[in-house]
């Protein structure tokens, strides 16, 4: 009789259980995983500079793993054509969503790029670890429009085993244009043929506005919004003929001889110059190549003043991506001292954007040569405007006008006085026709 009544009981609580177990919901099914989302990222560069762009690519997707990162390089000589024709596609799915650009407030006025200004406001982003006007150089109308990776601030690279065989003291961050020239003529060789065997500097002409800015001289009257031409004024007609005469006198090798020549690298390492003046990018190709180098800043004129470049190129965002969240994301953190900032300074590729990064041990402390890395930082303290135009014409005006009209001067065809005049008379005339000033 217990055993009939247990029995009941129990298949009573059963039935009940499979009653209660009827009427909960079904568990919910596992939800998958939000597909990552797809960047496609644009630079320039050689397949080393490709190499290190991965690596930071890598880096950024393993801390975020929702994000994925597609990368375009392109040579220098293409990488401009190429993105304005994805522009002009209007196709985002093509449209690369973060690039390297230069110059920013060019193609800021043509509309291809994202105002930042919301970006940065929303995150509290800080501008202010960026060196003196840098940030300016990717702004457009009071906005910014991209990010500068690096400062492209120039020092005084010297050969020591040529200092040491001429029997020339080493340059010192004191050093005038007079102390530049004394050295020039000591250690410029020049054969009994009158070939030269060996120049004392090797300089780009295009980087000619060092000289005007440090004499105190500029290009033009406002190089954010100009009325003239101001070349053939004393400070800028001096600091000129500074330069070409250092050319003219075989001290330094004339722009054409230079890229023929393979350009400032090429020079510096086969000793064919025993000083160049360019900026941190190529630190990894002398260590690379064991130069027994150092760097000083750059020699100013008596009463003059220190005038490096407040330039850079920048890491901007497509005004077409669909998916702006993720490249606001991405290039914050391109630009992050602990992000893309130390990874590419790190590398030995670049003197940061970030002063916070730059007195940083990664740069400081690298353990590699050159032993005076302050000096990059000294002239990254005193950069200036200066150097290009802050507005949408400045391209043309320089490549069509300024441009050719100094080659003429590096090439000893025209003097200073001769070739100035026409080229500001020029200059005056495409500025009139373009409106300026405004």
């Amino acid at each position: 009789m217990f055993r009939r009544r247990t029995l009941s009981i129990v298949t009573l609580l059963l039935a009940l259980a499979l009653v209660l177990s009827a009427c909960q919901p079904a568990a919910p099914a596992a939800t998958p995983a939000p597909e990552a989302v797809t960047l496609l990222w644009a630079f320039w560069g050689s397949p080393a500079e490709a190499e290190t762009h991965q690596k930071v690519a890598d880096v950024f997707m393993a801390e975020h793993p929702d994000i994925k990162i597609e990368t375009m390089v392109e040579p220098w000589s293409d990488y401009f054509t190429k993105v304005q024709t994805l522009w002009a596609s209007g196709d985002p799915a093509v449209i690369p969503d973060v690039l390297f650009l230069w110059p920013t407030p060019r193609y800021a006025a043509d509309g291809v790029l994202e105002n930042l200004d919301p970006w940065i406001e929303k995150t509290g982003y800080d501008l202010n670890d960026y060196w003196p006007a840098l940030l300016e150089s990717a702004m457009y109308q009071g906005s910014v429009y991209g990010l500068p990776r690096d400062i492209s601030v120039e020092a005084l690279y010297y050969n020591k085993d040529i200092f040491d065989a001429a029997g020339v003291s080493y340059p010192t961050n004191d050093w005038t244009w007079d102390d530049l020239l004394a050295a020039a003529e000591q250690l410029t060789v020049v054969e009994a043929s009158g070939r030269v065997a060996r120049y004392a500097l090797g300089m780009e002409g295009g980087k000619y506005q060092l000289w005007v800015g440090q004499n105190r001289g500029r290009i033009l009257d406002d190089m954010r919004n100009p009325s003239r031409c101001t070349l053939t004024e004393p400070a800028a007609m001096e600091a000129i003929k500074f330069f070409a005469d250092l050319m003219n006198n075989n001290y330094a090798l004339r722009d054409a001889a230079l890229s023929q020549a393979g350009g400032d690298t090429a020079v510096f390492q086969s000793g064919q110059a025993a000083m160049i003046i360019q900026n941190s990018s190529r630190v990894s190709a002398f260590n690379q190549a064991g130069l027994n180098y150092d760097v000083a800043t750059v020699p100013i004129p008596k009463g003059g003043q220190r005038s490096a470049a407040a330039g850079g190129a920048a890491w901007v965002m497509s005004a077409a991506s669909d998916h702006k969240e993720e490249a606001w994301t991405f290039l914050s953190w391109l630009q992050s001292k602990d992000g893309g900032q130390h990874l590419y300074t790190a590398s030995g590729e670049i003197f940061p954007a970030l002063k916070s990064t730059a007195r940083s041990d990664d740069f400081l402390k690298s353990g590699q040569p050159p032993k005076n890395r302050q000096a990059f930082l000294t002239e990254g303290e005193n950069a200036k405007v200066g150097r290009f135009g802050y507005f949408p014409e400045w391209g043309e005006l320089d490549g069509s006008v300024i441009s050719p009209g100094m080659q003429r001067i590096w090439a000893g065809e025209a003097t200073p006085e001769e070739a100035l005049a026409d080229v500001c008379a020029q200059v005056d005339a495409f500025l009139a026709e373009n409106g300026y000033p405004k």
